[in-house]
């Protein structure tokens, strides 16, 4: 699905997601990434089920205000001993298949707020 929304400056939008991708301005990243307004690094988590507290650990050190999580096609809501990181650091966090937390995520990016976005691609 593309999705349209204006990129005022030097944004990361979500602009197309669907099986197997995510695409973030121009760029079509087919692994799981993290995203914020600035940057888009690859998130080592292929499958939510496998989601450790270190996979968020870098995340929370971001400190975001929110950080969206799409669980790749399915929702699978993670143990919540896996948020740990993200709990400690009073980070606030919501958990969605990956296609919801990409249209979550430029929303809440479209509001001002300093969102992040850890997606699982499958």
């Amino acid at each position: 699905m593309k999705l349209h929304l204006a990129n005022a400056g030097q944004q990361n939008v979500i602009t197309a997601y669907g099986d197997g991708y995510v695409q973030v301005n121009a760029t079509r990243h087919e692994n799981s990434i993290a995203v914020d307004i600035s940057s888009v690094t690859p998130w080592e988590v292929a499958d939510i089920r496998n989601l450790t507290p270190s996979n968020l650990t870098t995340i929370a050190a971001a400190k975001p205000e929110i950080v969206i999580i799409g669980t790749g096609k399915s929702f699978v809501f993670p143990h919540p001993v896996n948020l740990r990181p993200l709990i400690d650091a009073r980070i606030g966090y919501e958990v969605m298949d990956t296609a919801a937390a990409c249209r979550t995520y430029n929303i809440l990016l479209g509001e001002g707020r300093n969102v992040m976005a850890a997606l699982v691609v499958e």
